[in-house]
């Protein structure tokens, strides 16, 4: 009978031990593709200068767009968090949107290879930085799964494993694009 209990408490320590770890495992994955999309938005921030200081000296009546995409830049550096993050990182991708639209106004500024190939790089970093989002959202997804379903809730419960948040699109966003081909 002692045997019995003694094997039961064991198989109970080792559950615990596995659904522990798990949960640790999840955790490393969710921190860890926060920081791939770090990587992203510092290669997207080391880059927006470069082209701010291509574009000024074509856009001279334009210097308002400028200071926005400046302004946002800094707010998406010092934000923190997926929610603050997640807004300031949508703001300044709306900045970039009109940076580019008023960019379109300009035919030297388009001939220029150094301003194309600028806006080709930030094209491709905005996709990378989508890839980590969505790998980040699915992470995220898997670790709160763990900690809201039995028995790893028990175990996250007891160890001070909390939900994490999403990186989400601000309400806006989400609206379809409306096409007009008139």
């Amino acid at each position: 009978m002692a045997w019995i209990v003694v094997a039961v408490i064991a198989v109970l320590i080792i559950a615990v031990i596995l659904l522990y770890n798990s949960l640790v495992r999840a955790r490393n994955k969710v921190d860890n593709a926060w920081k791939q999309i770090d990587v992203q938005l510092k290669r997207r921030h080391d880059l927006i200068p470069n082209l701010v200081e291509m574009v000024k000296d074509y856009m001279s009546y334009e210097q308002e767009v400028l200071e926005n995409v400046t302004k946002a830049r800094s707010q998406a550096m010092s934000a923190s968090g997926p929610r603050e993050q997640g807004k300031a990182e949508n703001f300044l991708s709306e900045t970039l949107k009109s940076l580019f639209a008023v960019a379109e106004n300009y035919p030297e500024l388009k001939a220029n290879q150094n301003v194309m190939k600028l806006q080709e790089e930030l094209t491709a970093t905005e996709n990378k930085i989508a890839f980590a989002r969505q790998l980040y959202n699915d992470v995220v997804m898997a670790f709160n799964n763990k900690v809201q379903t039995f028995p790893s809730n028990v175990i996250a419960g007891a160890f001070g494993f909390k939900e994490r948040e999403y990186f989400e699109i601000p309400e806006g966003e989400t609206e379809p694009v409306a096409v007009d081909l008139r």
